[in-house]
C-alpha cells in the first residue's frame, strides 16, 4: 500500500468511528520522521482506543502492522507508527494543549473526501 493510500485509509477508519477534526499532514519534505501524519481527537478514553483500535483492526486486515504504539493505555494520545505515517489519535483538550498541527506548519494539509 503507497503512502498517501494508507494515509488515506487510516483518515476513513477514523471518520467511520466518529473521530474529529481528522487531518492529514504530509511531513515528507519537513522531516525524515515519516511522509504523513493523520491527526484526530475523541471525546473520551474508551472512543480514543475504539478509534485505535479501528486503525489497528482495518490495516491489518490489508497486511500492514504498526512498527510501534505508544500511549493506549493511558488513552489521552495514543501514537501509532506504521513507519511511513503515524497516527496520533488525542483527546480533545490534550490535542489542544499539545497544538501539533503548530508545531507542524510547514507540513502541507492534505484534503480528504472525509464526512463533517
Amino acid at each position: 500500500m503507497q503512502q498517501l493510500e494508507k494515509a488515506m485509509k487510516i483518515a476513513a477508519c477514523l471518520d467511520n468511528k466518529k473521530g474529529q477534526d481528522i487531518t492529514v499532514l504530509d511531513i515528507g519534505k519537513v522531516t525524515t520522521l515519516g511522509d504523513y501524519f493523520v491527526i484526530a481527537s475523541g471525546g473520551s478514553a474508551p472512543q480514543i482506543k475504539a478509534l485505535a483500535d479501528e486503525v489497528l483492526e482495518k490495516l491489518a486486515e490489508a497486511g500492514e502492522h504498526p512498527i510501534h504504539i505508544e500511549g493506549y493505555n493511558a488513552a489521552t494520545w495514543i501514537l501509532l507508527d506504521y513507519g511511513d505515517v503515524i497516527v496520533h489519535i488525542f483527546h480533545r483538550e490534550t490535542r489542544d494543549f499539545y497544538g501539533i498541527e503548530r508545531l507542524w506548519t510547514d507540513a502541507e494539509p492534505v484534503p480528504t473526501q472525509l464526512t463533517k
